[in-house]
């Protein structure tokens, strides 16, 4: 399983449009082979900060989807990205 976890960064009063800008990635991602979960969402504290959360069955998964991620435009509203993925193990039986 991956998990892809982290914050972008948008001045304060572009951060709604942004986030209206990621519905059509949302919904395509949560239809996407392989996606167990897909959130991009205001933060509650800081308002520039844009919270992203995915959850992969398989590193396959999230590669054939890549390239769904933001889009030029969006791209340069970005202040700064601090994402990582996450290889999650699976328990022994």
């Amino acid at each position: 399983m991956m998990i892809v976890a982290g914050a972008l960064t948008v001045n304060p009063e572009e951060r709604d449009s942004y986030l209206e800008g990621c519905v059509r990635v949302v919904s395509a991602a949560r239809l996407a082979q392989g996606c167990l979960d897909f959130a991009v969402s205001p933060d509650l504290l800081e308002p520039g900060r844009i919270n992203v959360y995915e959850r992969w069955s398989s590193d396959e998964d999230l590669e054939r989807f890549r390239g769904s991620g933001p889009d030029d435009g969006q791209l340069a509203a970005l202040l700064n990205i601090d994402v990582a993925e996450y290889a999650v193990a699976e328990p022994p039986d």
